[in-house]
């Protein structure tokens, strides 16, 4: 995001950041947050260092640097907005919890071999295009380093993931309101696994977590993949 780019994540969260300050006590994977795998997909974080990969408010991150033991998680986040009420909230996390604007890819390889493990829950990954973002990964992760991502196995609109690396348009606000799109790549299994492959990452699984009842559920893909020793 650059000084001349709206943030479209200006209006996201507002709500709970003004009701919820607490740290919460649990993360799911799945499209409702209520279900399926917790935080034990990550594996023991003992000792580690970890990133968040487009970590909003950094509620996730939160929860992990107070339940888990890794010596550091990274929570990034290019919107000026989602960094300032993740610095508000867990600020006095510090050191241990780092909170970051920047643009993901650039900060990912500024940072070569520096992560154990890296993640996205409906983050970075779904919002960057992934030809750029998942090598960059790869080139911070440590030889052996995991990355583990949720996102959406279907749009939200019911119609089916993309069979090749293109992204979709979703609705979206300016800061000022004003209606307006969004990238989002919603891809289908064997897309994420050959664009993986390609970025050197190994030992690639794919789990599919089922949406729940409603008109904006969706079922949620859940990827795990390892760099290349």
């Amino acid at each position: 995001m650059t000084p001349h780019t709206a943030d479209l994540w200006h209006h996201y969260g507002r709500t709970r950041h003004a009701t919820d300050r607490t740290v919460p006590d649990d993360f799911r994977w799945n499209w409702e947050q209520d279900g399926g795998p917790g935080p034990e997909v990550l594996g023991d974080l003992t000792g580690l260092y970890v990133g968040d990969l487009g970590a909003g408010a950094a509620r996730h991150a939160a929860h992990l640097v107070v339940h888990h033991r890794p010596v550091r998680v990274v929570a990034i986040d290019a919107s000026p907005a989602q960094y300032a009420m993740a610095t508000d909230l867990y600020g006095h996390l510090a050191p241990r919890l780092r909170i970051v604007r920047s643009d993901v890819v650039r900060y990912l390889h500024a940072g070569r071999g520096t992560y154990d493990v890296l993640y996205s829950v409906f983050g970075a990954v779904d919002f960057t295009e992934p030809r750029a973002l998942l090598p960059a990964a790869a080139t911070a992760l440590r030889a052996g380093g995991r990355l583990v991502f949720s996102t959406l196995g279907h749009c939200l609109d019911g119609s089916p993931a993309q069979p090749d690396v293109r992204h979709v348009d979703i609705p979206a606000r300016t800061p000022g309101g004003e209606v307006t799109t969004m990238r989002r790549w919603v891809l289908q299994e064997q897309v994420w696994v050959k664009l993986l492959d390609e970025a050197g990452f190994t030992r690639i699984s794919v789990d599919v977590l089922p949406g729940g009842e409603g008109p904006r559920t969706a079922d949620a893909l859940l990827v795990t993949a390892y760099r290349s020793s």
